[in-house]
Order: structure tokens, then sequence, then C-alpha cells
């Protein structure tokens, strides 16, 4: 039997208040499906949903989920179910929930799904205790069934970062996309990582180019201690 969600208080953030600000550079683009309809829309819909939940400037082929966009093409999946795709997906997983604990884990999937920052560590350790017990993939369906999701984004819009308005601030809260994949809890193990990645590095990885280099130096060296010897003789 699942263990029940953890309670824990909602602060209040801007993305809660209704927006009044005029549209400026620091307002998202939203993409609506239901208000798409040319084949170029839908996809720089998709698009827009990879930027959002990989949040990758260029996306990689290996990225991609071409049944996904398909299926998506073809009026099959609704927004909301393309984003579950992409982030149920092994790409996503590989990127963010094996290289990084279930606390960091949470936090870039409530800024990506839900587009705001976590409210406190309280609602961190609620949701990785889901990711503990009952896995990602359940953890990724309660984001996205849940009332606050639905209720923002619905089935046709494309998840965004809510509110980057600071109140009696010149400056708003930098994109999401500029948050940094690690934590500063990782940087001891990707460190011991690189270490030791350098460390299995042998002559043998080099192949015939470093063996090559390796009998050139020795011969050099053989050559050279030749004339040092036939130069003593001549001299004597």
């Amino acid at each position: 039997m699942p263990l029940p969600t953890l309670s824990y208080p909602p602060v209040s953030q801007n993305q809660r208040v209704a927006d009044y600000a005029v549209g400026s550079d620091e307002q998202p683009r939203i993409y609506d499906a239901t208000i798409t309809f040319s084949s170029n829309e839908k996809t720089e819909t998709i698009q827009a949903a990879y930027r959002q939940i990989f949040h990758e400037q260029h996306m990689l082929e290996n990225y991609r989920q071409p049944y996904l966009e398909s299926q998506f093409q073809a009026n099959q999946l609704t927004t909301r179910d393309f984003i579950q795709g992409l982030a149920t997906s092994d790409a996503f997983r590989r990127l963010n929930y094996e290289s990084n604990n279930n606390y960091r884990f949470v936090q870039i999937c409530i800024e990506r799904i839900l587009g705001r920052e976590v409210f406190s560590q309280q609602e961190k350790i609620a949701w990785s205790i889901v990711v503990a017990t009952q896995g990602v993939n359940a953890f990724i369906d309660a984001l996205l069934n849940g009332e606050e999701y639905q209720a923002t984004f619905g089935d046709a819009i494309v998840p965004y970062q809510r509110s980057r308005i600071l109140p009696a601030q010149v400056q708003g809260r930098l994109p999401f996309a500029r948050t940094a994949r690690y934590d500063l809890s990782d940087r001891p193990d990707l460190a011991t990582r690189s270490s030791n990645l350098y460390s299995s590095v042998d002559m043998s990885a080099l192949g015939d180019v470093g063996n090559g280099l390796l009998v050139s130096g020795l011969t050099v060296l053989i050559i050279f201690a030749l004339l040092l010897v036939i130069g003593s003789a001549v001299s004597l």
C-alpha cells in the first residue's frame, strides 16, 4: 500500500496571484493546441514542449521521441499526454533522474512541469517520498493529474514558467532554462567520476597511435645513446 503524500503549506508566490502586468519580454509565449491548426504550428508546439521539459536549446537526435511526435501531429495525443511521454522517456530519466538525488529531481520536475519554483523543503521531501516508494512515472503522473496542473495548463497548453516578475525589483527571475542540471551536492560525485575516468586511461586505450609514438621515442633514445658512445670512442 503506497504511503500518502505528505502535506506541505503552499507559500505565497507570484504565480498564485492574478497577473495584471503589461506584456513584455518577461512574459512567456503560450502554446495552446486548441488554437493550433497548421502543421508548422504543430511543429512549433512540439519544439516548445521539448525546450520546456528537456531545457535543451538544440535538441539532439537521440533525445527525440518520433512515435510521440507522430501521434501528436495526428491529434491522437493531447498536449498533456505528449508532455507525459517526454517526462517519462528514457532520455529524460538518464539526463535528470539518474544524475541527481531525489530532492534535486523533484525540483527540476516541478519547475518544468508545473512552471514554478518549489514552495519549500517540505514539498521536496513530500514528493521525494513518492519518487522513492512509487517510482518516477508515478510521481510524474501525480504532477500531471494534479489539480494545480489541470487548473493552470489543462490538456492543451504547453507548460511555461508562470511568473518571472519580482515585486519592487527592476530585474525578474532568470528563466528556469538557465538553472544548472546538477546541484551543489553533486559536485564531489562529479569530481570522483572525472578522476576515475582519467585514471582509467592507459596506453592500451591509445591504440596503434600511442604504441607507435612509444616505439618511435625509444628508437630515438637508442640512436642518441649510440651516437654518444661513438663520439666518446672517436675522441679517445
